[in-house]
């Protein structure tokens, strides 16, 4: 591998979004990236929604709530972020002085993308008496013009740590927003934004396969659409579906979420049956394209050459790091 092939990939990394560079085949992936942990003092944190291959040799997975609390408490040098852009972001601006990695930075979110900063900071001035909850699947600009962030496991403990006659915009989730209301009894202002994985759900597909597989349970992330929600045996964030399925006495399960979750299902119990919820489309189950834009190439080739590096301007980051901080107060109040 020549270094005009790197110095090539590196210039191009604007347009591609990662370090296009050919991998050999011999190479013994898992075996490298844990040689490049220890040489590098790096830590791989991945979400629950990686490929498998990417979850196997991650030092920690978890969903955004342990995922920003792991990225707080690290003293690891380097911090490889195997998710998506908002979520390296966020690890960024709790570590200011570590090296934040992301294998693939179009590796985005549709949920982050349906709230531009600019039309967003218009909706804010409109309801100046309002406070701000956000939903951590936003851009750190977003993040900056927030109040609170929340995670779908803290999100109701959140709303309800807000003063009763305090009136509450919540953003950029409508489905997990809409959910909230029910849940707390608190009339929010709702951004109208959504996650293009858990929109595409089919409620007619689900109510067949239900029908096929009359003793699963359905269970379901509360950023699916309302009809999903209804028929749901339980509704939890990504960690919360994972203990569920763990605790439950239910043999069989309809999951309706990203299915990168059931890597995660099957390890924990083999004796169980997990079948993906269908979404709305030809496809047999549900897979988030950003989250797995990311492969186990693109994540060696990040640890090797530390590249694609997140960084951000000081102003912004310091403003986005308010609410996190916040969040992170009251998740430890509660003790999530």
């Amino acid at each position: 591998m020549g270094d005009i092939h790197i110095g090539e990939a590196k210039e191009n990394i604007a347009r591609t979004g990662f370090l296009d560079v050919d991998v050999d085949p011999s190479l013994d992936l898992f075996g490298e990236i844990e040689r490049l942990k220890k040489e590098k003092n790096a830590i791989v944190l991945a979400h629950y929604y990686q490929e498998p291959d990417i979850q196997d040799v991650a030092d920690y997975i978890g969903d955004s709530l342990g995922l920003a609390q792991k990225a707080e408490k690290t003293d690891a040098d380097i911090i490889v972020f195997a998710g998506v852009h908002f979520m390296a972001e966020t690890a960024k601006i709790l570590n200011p002085n570590k090296k934040v990695l992301l294998p693939d930075l179009k590796a985005g979110c549709s949920l982050a993308d349906s709230a531009p900063p600019e039309l967003f900071r218009q909706f804010k001035a409109k309801h100046p008496d309002h406070l701000v909850i956000s939903y951590i699947n936003c851009t750190a600009d977003i993040k900056a013009l927030s109040d609170i962030i929340c995670t779908s496991s803290n999100a109701e403990k959140i709303v309800e740590s807000i003063p009763v006659d305090q009136p509450i915009i919540f953003a950029p989730d409508k489905n997990l927003g809409s959910y909230l209301i029910k849940k707390t009894g608190r009339n929010m202002v709702l951004w109208n934004g959504a996650c293009m994985v858990h929109e595409i759900f089919s409620l007619e597909k689900l109510t067949r396969l239900k029908i096929r597989h009359p003793k699963a349970k359905i269970i379901a992330h509360p950023e699916c659409e309302e009809p999903i929600l209804r028929i749901a045996d339980y509704i939890g964030s990504t960690t919360g579906l994972l203990k569920y399925s763990q605790e439950d006495d239910a043999k069989e399960y309809i999951v309706a979420t990203e299915t990168g979750i059931l890597h995660q299902m099957q390890k924990a119990r083999p004796d169980k049956t997990f079948i993906p919820a269908p979404p709305d489309n030809s496809c047999a189950c549900n897979d988030c394209p950003h989250m797995k834009l990311n492969t186990l190439e693109k994540l060696y080739l990040c640890m090797e050459y530390e590249l694609p590096e997140i960084t951000m301007d000081e102003k912004l980051r310091l403003a986005a790091r308010k609410p996190i901080e916040r969040m992170l107060e009251i998740s430890a109040k509660y003790g999530l």
